[in-house]
């Protein structure tokens, strides 16, 4: 969030490293920026009825924990989180398997898991990066493992700037 402008909770570390003192002196880490993107701008506007829960066993469990339009829930197996800081939580590698971790939103049209696309967008990956054609499972693992795009295009770009 603070470094990528991507709404998605990701707290990770990054290592740094140079062969040479003098660039890893010069190094300075990405300021900290705003947040003007929402999870709507990661949102498709037309989706697949696959991803829909609304008429699978599913729904009747979770329909009354999911009332928000403007937030992503998460399906944790037993329970549905509410995220409540208007940001997505964070991906993960098993959101596409057996239904744990699943990021979830009630729309106009009911209750839908994230698309691997908007997960892809939720990682910052470019409008014009095209999805592999490979299960929509190995998908939710691939972008669950990703890193956000934008902080690593940040500190690569600072890194160049420090070897310089």
């Amino acid at each position: 969030m603070q470094y990528g402008n991507v709404p998605q909770n990701r707290e990770r570390i990054y290592i740094i490293g140079f062969l040479d003192e003098n660039a890893f002196k010069k190094f300075e880490f990405p300021k900290k920026i705003s947040l003007t993107k929402t999870i709507h701008d990661c949102l498709e506007t037309e989706v697949d009825k696959k991803y829909f829960y609304n008429d699978k066993p599913l729904f009747e469990r979770i329909k009354k924990d999911i009332t928000k339009k403007d937030t992503v829930y998460q399906w944790r197996r037993q329970y549905v989180r509410e995220n409540k800081n208007g940001v997505c939580p964070t991906l993960t590698a098993n959101m596409g398997m057996g239904g744990h971790n699943v990021p979830i939103m009630l729309t106009d049209q009911g209750i839908r898991k994230l698309t691997p696309r908007e997960c892809a967008n939720f990682q910052g990956f470019p409008k014009n990066y095209k999805l592999p054609k490979i299960a929509d499972s190995a998908l939710y693992k691939q972008f669950g493992n990703s890193v956000v795009i934008p902080v690593v295009e940040r500190i690569a770009k600072n890194m160049k700037k420090a070897s310089e």
